[in-house]
């Protein structure tokens, strides 16, 4: 059997396990919504850590009288031992819980306090002490836009960097290499294959841009605003000093918001932020479906490149080799989109004064940052930095293009020129044959006009 403790919140006694180090309320969340696999994510518990500490110091300054020096200390440091991860197991929440998250901000509040007693002696109120000018309702929505903000500066963006930076060095290896343009899935008039990847290249930019962007209003947090938006029971400048706070611990600019009955009540500074990370899941996925288009074949598909072969592709057909970078980054991309479609329906939520559906938010939010930090990372490593164009095969293609005869629509005509293009196809004879076949162009004329590899614009 199990040993257990007695443990007291404001409806009566619980039953806790004797070696855990939480309390009355985490419990009965764990009792009453074991829901599913999904816990509350890391980065949120290392958030309100991160929170917990400057509101302590804050109280400190503010209420000295209430939030002495021994329980400032004391706080400042578990906050310091659960950011370490020591304490991990402590945090086992579901994150089907309340909406609001109050179980989340309590199994912390009463971590803190029970460390607190037995590594300092220092006897800490999870309510009185812990949460001390705040309440759930400012705490959780305040926690999630630090947690995703911080993992967008610190995975999320050097990912993509590091992306970025491997189609800028193939980009300049390919200068010069003329292709066949595509489109509608149909061939189209060339294009140098640096063309191509500047394209894949550009759109990743723009989404760093997007990105930043839209993650600037994540910067402006609810803290300060207690229960319903008015401060209730926090002292003047409590949120001014919390955000000072931390930003000189995380070196990110944080601010209260200007308005916290907004930002108590919407979560649309998390679905813009989303957003943004929708736009690059859709740009992922519309790179990863061209490379493994262009990489299709060997023999029967376009193969005018080449990726690298990681692992046997089949179990069945002996050295066949899948494009399976690219298959993870579309279902990666797949999910983050499910993710804001989740986020939109939450951000659409918030009755009266709070959204209830924080822990659901934050979930997706961070999960969509994972799997593209982490997405992106092995997609550059076991794809992208290993791309290599076939040269003839690209070569042969362009040649076999009848839309290049769009480079003489200048001198026959747009008309003589869908001749040309007709008759080379119904007779399979080229484009050159066909125009004198046609009685169109002298030989001589086509040599001097037609020249496909100056259609691409590239000096």
């Amino acid at each position: 059997m199990e040993k257990m403790r007695k443990e007291y919140d404001s409806m009566g006694c619980v039953e806790v396990p004797a070696e855990r180090l939480y309390g009355a309320q985490t419990a009965r969340s764990l009792e009453h919504f074991s829901i599913g696999n999904e816990r509350m994510p890391k980065e949120i518990v290392r958030a309100f850590a991160y929170l917990k500490s400057a509101c302590a110091e804050a109280n400190h300054l503010l209420r000295p009288e209430k939030m002495t020096y021994e329980k400032k200390n004391a706080i400042v440091s578990v906050c310091e031992d659960v950011l370490s991860g020591k304490l991990d197991g402590e945090f086992p929440l579901f994150v089907w819980q309340t909406g609001s998250g109050t179980h989340t901000n309590m199994n912390v509040n009463e971590v803190v306090a029970n460390v607190a007693a037995e590594k300092f002696g220092v006897k800490l109120h999870p309510n009185d002490d812990v949460n001390m000018s705040q309440s759930s309702n400012d705490t959780f929505p305040s926690a999630l836009n630090i947690a995703v903000l911080l993992e967008i500066e610190k995975s999320l963006l050097p990912s993509l960097d590091r992306l970025i930076n491997s189609f800028k060095k193939l980009e300049e290896k390919n200068r010069g290499v003329v292709k066949c343009g595509r489109t509608h899935l149909q061939d189209a008039v060339p294009l140098t294959f640096a063309q191509e990847i500047s394209g894949w290249r550009s759109s990743l930019e723009r989404d760093r841009e997007n990105i930043i962007f839209a993650s600037k209003g994540l910067s402006r947090i609810a803290i300060g605003g207690t229960a319903v938006g008015t401060g209730l029971n926090a002292p003047e400048n409590f949120g001014k000093i919390v955000t000072e706070k931390l930003t000189e611990k995380l070196g990110v600019t944080f601010s209260e918001d200007e308005n916290k009955f907004r930002a108590l009540s919407s979560l649309g500074g998390a679905a813009f932020a989303h957003g943004a990370l929708k736009t690059l899941a859709c740009d992922l996925m519309k790179i990863a479906n061209d490379i493994r288009l262009l990489a299709s074949g060997l023999r029967c598909g376009l193969g005018e490149i080449t990726i690298p072969a990681n692992e046997p592709g089949s179990s069945i057909m002996p050295g066949k080799v899948n494009p399976t970078q690219c298959e993870a980054i579309t279902m990666i991309a797949a999910q983050v989109i499910g993710n804001d479609t989740t986020i939109s329906i939450a951000a659409s939520q918030g009755q009266f004064q709070l959204n209830v559906y924080q822990p659901v938010t934050a979930y997706n939010c961070l999960q969509s940052i994972k799997l593209l930090s982490d997405g992106m990372a092995s997609f550059e490593k076991f794809c992208v930095s290993g791309i290599k164009p076939n040269l003839s095969k690209m070569e042969e293609n362009m040649k076999k293009s009848l839309m290049t005869v769009t480079c003489l629509s200048p001198y026959i005509g747009y008309e003589n020129a869908a001749k040309v293009a007709q008759t080379a196809e119904r007779d399979n004879i080229t484009l050159r044959d066909a125009a004198i076949n046609l009685g169109i162009m002298t030989a001589e004329k086509f040599d001097e006009k037609y020249h496909p590899e100056k259609m691409t614009g590239d000096k």
